[in-house]
């Protein structure tokens, strides 16, 4: 206690900024992952994409983070055994955001495509488990969410597998593809502002005290997709058959109107992944802020202020504008060929799966889900259509970043108790 009351501004202090930087490394990890499908697809530029991230993840962070954020802050260990010692979950909150934060660094800069849910659920269970103990880690939480990380991808491949399936028999393989492109686009674009609305106002609104029934979210959900519907539409007409690259590529005309609908998934998928990972980086800084505020109590339930939401906000921002190209090259152009139709595909299946996970409260990893929505769509088109060899790639990157992240936590947790212990 005394620790606290002698060093409290300090350690908010660095939660903040370690938070930032936490938050820095999702934006320039998973956000860019979330963007990187409409980049390869060459339906937005980078830095559309980066403008498109700014307000959308923002939003998504804001608007519709807090759920997944008390997952995150206190349903992984039991902090029970330190009730005394409050200043242990202090500087094990602060150590696992810096080793978050630290591999996402790394691998952002060489544009490995890892989870920030796996770096920081790793990071917090290093520093249990050298300051607290072995059985203060609630394994079988974590064994839940490890289950997420099999089901989400495959939730996401088989939506997005589907999907692209649908599109092939409404729109490919009919007697006038881009008629029926134009016929069936703004439908589309109508499940993506229905879909994101419904899943956003069920009950994930609540720490803004804005709440809705079922029949509302359900009726408003409708009148936001009719608007989207409506945009789309219009967007739609402006696209003209051109004869001529559809004697290069038959489908040219089709995914010239799939592209400007590609600008609404990357939108949603966006908001999908602001509302679901910043939790992973404010998640711990919640936790610091309600210690030190209520002067050393540990509780199982605190209130999330409205400020760690934008603040986790503008970090995911900042960092998709400073690094995140490198990794939406990976994620956009090495595991499959992505086209408008295919990426639309894979981003509306992805958002779908994020987003309704984020109204569960588990914090599943969006890497995880676009991966395995890209290979959806590669598998449309057979097993040989997906890059194999960057898939196991991909997926050693993961199993690394838990023990990696995991040892760099017990390292700091070590150097903060020793700095002010």
């Amino acid at each position: 206690m005394e620790v606290i009351a002698s060093y409290g501004a300090w350690f908010v202090g660095l939660a903040v900024v370690f938070g930032l930087y936490m938050t820095w490394g999702i934006g320039a990890n998973d956000a860019a992952n979330a963007m990187g499908t409409s980049v390869g697809a060459r339906a937005v530029t980078i830095r559309q994409a980066i403008v498109i991230a700014a307000v959308f993840e923002f939003a998504g962070a804001f608007l519709a983070g807090g759920r997944v954020t008390s997952t995150i802050r206190k349903g992984i260990i039991d902090p029970s055994g330190i009730v005394g010692s409050p200043e242990i979950l202090l500087y094990g909150m602060l150590a696992s955001l810096l080793a978050a934060g630290s591999w996402l660094w790394i691998a952002s800069a060489r544009g490995w495509p890892v989870s920030t849910t796996h770096s920081i659920v790793g990071a917090i269970i290093g520093f249990a488990v050298v300051g607290i103990d072995f059985g203060s880690v609630i394994w079988s939480k974590v064994g839940s969410i490890v289950g997420s990380w099999i089901v989400s991808p495959v939730m996401g491949g088989v939506l997005a597998f589907f999907l692209m399936l649908s599109i092939r028999r409404l729109i490919l393989d009919t007697d006038s593809p881009f008629l029926s492109a134009r016929r069936w686009g703004p439908v589309y674009v109508f499940l993506v502002g229905f879909l994101i609305s419904l899943v956003t106002l069920f009950k994930g609104l609540e720490h803004l005290d804005v709440n809705f029934t079922g029949l509302e979210s359900f009726a408003v959900s409708i009148g936001v997709g009719l608007v989207v519907m409506g945009i789309g539409w219009l967007f739609i007409r402006r696209v003209r058959m051109d004869p001529d690259a559809d004697r290069t590529f038959h489908f040219a005309s089709v995914e010239k109107i799939f592209a400007p609908m590609m600008v609404f998934t990357a939108c949603s998928m966006a908001f999908a992944h602001g509302s679901n990972d910043v939790a992973n980086g404010i998640g711990p800084l919640a936790a610091v802020v309600s210690i030190v505020a209520s002067g050393g109590e540990v509780t199982q339930a605190a209130a999330l202020p409205i400020w760690i939401l934008a603040l986790g906000g503008f970090g995911i921002v900042v960092g998709i504008a400073t690094l995140g190209y490198r990794v939406m090259r990976t994620i956009g152009t090495k595991i499959t060929e992505l086209t408008p139709t295919r990426g639309f595909s894979a981003e509306l299946a992805a958002a779908a799966t994020v987003v309704l996970a984020s109204r569960t409260g588990l914090p599943v990893s969006t890497t995880h889900i676009l991966v395995g929505a890209v290979m959806g769509v590669g598998l449309a088109r057979g097993i040989g259509a997906i890059d194999l060899r960057v898939v196991g790639g991909i997926v050693t990157s993961w199993l690394v970043t838990l023990p990696i992240a995991a040892a760099l936590s017990a390292v700091f947790f070590y150097a903060l108790q020793f700095v002010f212990g």
